[in-house]
C-alpha cells in the first residue's frame, strides 16, 4: 500500500499533474501501473481518511492537542514507530515543521499503514503527504521538502 501512496504522491504532487478525483479512473490507472486492486483500495481509503483529518472537529483527539504538550505513545504506537522515528518527529516539532495537530495526523496515518515497522524514510514521506494536505502548512511543507531533498555541499568528513 505504501508503494501506491508514494506513486500517487510522486506522480501527482511532485510533478504538478492534476490528481484524478474519479475513484474508478484512478483505480484503473493504478491497475495499469501494476498495483493489486486490494492494495489500491486500501491506499485510496488511506488518502480519504487523511482528507477527513483536516476537519479536526470530527476528530476530538486532534482538537485537544496543545502546543508544548508532551506526547506519550501507547504500546501499539511504540511497536510501529521506533525511537529514531519518534525522535525525528520531536525534532520536526522543535523546528516548527510539525505542530501538535499535524504530529497527531502523522501518527494517525502511520498507524494505518500495514506491514513492517516504519522506517525513517517512510516517515518522512508520510510527513510530506500530511503537510501537503493540511491547509496553512505550506511553509512547513517546503521546510520538510528541503530536509528531504537538500544535498549537502562540499566534502563530507
Amino acid at each position: 500500500m505504501f508503494d501506491i501512496l508514494m506513486y500517487l504522491f510522486e506522480t501527482y504532487v511532485q510533478s504538478d499533474v492534476e490528481l484524478l478525483f474519479d475513484r474508478e479512473e484512478l483505480t484503473e490507472e493504478l491497475s495499469r501501473a501494476g498495483f493489486r486492486s486490494d492494495e489500491i483500495g486500501k491506499a485510496l481509503i488511506w488518502i480519504e481518511k487523511l482528507a477527513e483529518l483536516q476537519n479536526s472537529d470530527r476528530h476530538p483527539y486532534l482538537a485537544m492537542t496543545q502546543a508544548n504538550s508532551m506526547r506519550l505513545y501507547d504500546d501499539s504506537e511504540l511497536q510501529k514507530i521506533d525511537t529514531e522515528c519518534r525522535g525525528f518527529m520531536l525534532f520536526l516539532e522543535q523546528i516548527n515543521v510539525l505542530s501538535a495537530t499535524t504530529r497527531e495526523m502523522v501518527i494517525d496515518r502511520v498507524m494505518e499503514l500495514e506491514g513492517e515497522p516504519l522506517t525513517l524514510d517512510d516517515l518522512k514521506w508520510v510527513v510530506l503527504m500530511v503537510l501537503f494536505n493540511a491547509p496553512g502548512n505550506e511553509q512547513a511543507y517546503h521546510q520538510m521538502e528541503d530536509l528531504i531533498f537538500e544535498q549537502p555541499e562540499g566534502l563530507l568528513h
